[in-house]
């Protein structure tokens, strides 16, 4: 099965200069723990709920600090027509939860999560990943070792 056949095809990207109040409000909105972020259509970062949390509050800033301060810059992706499974297993070994996905013009198409490989009838996949996800030691936000 195909990363296109699983994603999520509706995606919200954030702006880098939208505030990390903005950020967490579409969030909620959408239900999700990650946005995109991007700037002359490129993706050019990722901000998750964590970096809001840890980078954001915790350093004690304000809610109209702007997205660029606290996201993670190094944009990790998945490409559409890989591999699900193969998709999984590096979601696992890298310990992230979601991926933007691109098409082969490097144009963001959706986003994979495990919930979505979960949801395909590949839960070994997906319990084998959020296993190695769950694991103590893991990178923060994006930076992904073995996923573009």
């Amino acid at each position: 099965m195909r990363v296109s056949e699983a994603m999520s095809r509706e995606v919200r990207i954030a702006s880098p200069d939208q505030s990390i109040a903005e950020a967490a409000r579409i969030m909620a909105e959408i239900d999700a723990g990650s946005l995109p972020v991007g700037e002359d259509d490129r993706l050019v970062g990722m901000i998750t709920d964590r970096d809001i949390a840890i980078r954001g509050v915790a350093k004690h800033c304000k809610p109209d600090t702007s997205i660029r301060e606290v996201m993670t810059p190094d944009v990790k992706y998945c490409f559409e027509d890989e591999d699900l499974a193969h998709v999984a297993r590096n979601m696992g070994n890298v310990q992230v939860r979601r991926l933007p996905v691109l098409n082969r013009q490097k144009r963001l198409v959706g986003i994979v999560s495990l919930g979505d490989v979960a949801g395909e009838a590949q839960p070994r996949h997906a319990g084998e990943a959020l296993k190695k996800v769950s694991e103590p030691g893991g990178l923060h936000g994006q930076s992904l070792a073995g996923i573009r």
